[in-house]
């Protein structure tokens, strides 16, 4: 996922479709929740340093979203496909 094209609303509402709060993806990416508030607010790209916006990505990854890049209808996210 190119972090440059991710939006602060992008990462809300992932962490809102899996039910998570700000604290719990904040420790899963090892950052501050006032950082995860500011990304989180950022209007257009997400703002913050490269390494943080990449620790919040992978966390989210890695609880199962997808992030699905502008295609002409907006940018989004949804739940990875559940095997079996």
């Amino acid at each position: 996922m190119d972090q440059n094209n991710l939006s602060g609303r992008q990462l809300a509402a992932a962490r809102t479709l899996l039910g998570k709060t700000q604290a719990e993806i904040a420790s899963a990416a090892k950052i501050s929740v006032p950082t995860l508030k500011r990304m989180e607010a950022s209007e257009g790209s997400v703002s913050g340093m490269t390494n943080n916006v990449a620790a919040v990505v992978a966390a989210l990854l890695d609880l199962g979203i997808v992030f699905i890049p502008s295609n002409g209808n907006g940018p989004g996210v949804r739940l990875r496909d559940r095997q079996g």
